[in-house]
């Protein structure tokens, strides 16, 4: 059976480049030598009343969310109109320990800002959780996603995609006044 990748993304501010980053999601796998062991499952402009259904319909292996974070507030997915909407830390910790019954969510992605709250709560449920301990921009978020995927499509385990992840942020990020490391602008949570 295919290993499955939900992607779930909300950009009700409509400043994100979510596009280009499932494109380079869907391109690295297709790039992988294993590309057919995994099937991707895309979710755009996201809404909340959306997460259970779908987690239900796919049943995935990563859940994947590219969007806004809010810190302590939560995930910003989005309403019926558009706008945005926020799922809290505590929604969203409950809704994990559910799917934890399935044993089949292995990792949550949580390729946000400011998301490392919520990873530290879901990962209580979930065996491998990202999260973004800051804002992160979207090269940046890019980067890590692409190396990531690459990663798995090459049978590499989540902690050695998490670290490829990071590495690619530091070959593909030109900051001259980069001070931090790319662990520093994310974190993989384990159970």
């Amino acid at each position: 059976m295919n290993k499955k990748i939900l992607i779930l993304a909300a950009n009700p501010r409509r400043d994100l480049k979510l596009e280009q980053e499932i494109r380079d999601i869907e391109e690295g796998l297709k790039r992988s030598a294993y590309r057919e062991e995994f099937d991707l499952e895309i979710k755009l402009a996201v809404r909340v009343k959306d997460l259970q259904a779908t987690l239900l319909e796919v049943k995935p292996w990563i859940v994947h969310f590219c969007g806004h974070g809010n810190g302590s507030e939560g995930l910003v997915l989005e309403n019926d109109a558009g706008k945005q909407q926020l799922v809290s830390t505590e929604a969203l910790a409950d809704l994990f320990r559910i799917v934890a019954k399935w044993k089949a969510v292995e990792c949550v992605l949580l390729n946000t800002c400011y998301s490392e709250e919520q990873a530290k709560e879901i990962v209580k449920h979930i065996n491998y959780v990202i999260g973004m301990q800051q804002e992160i921009r979207d090269d940046t978020a890019i980067a890590f996603t692409v190396g990531f995927y690459e990663a798995l499509g090459s049978q590499e385990t989540i902690e050695s995609a998490y670290e490829w992840g990071c590495n690619r942020i530091q070959l593909e990020t030109n900051r001259s006044t980069q001070t931090r490391n790319a662990t520093a602008v994310n974190k993989l949570l384990r159970s």
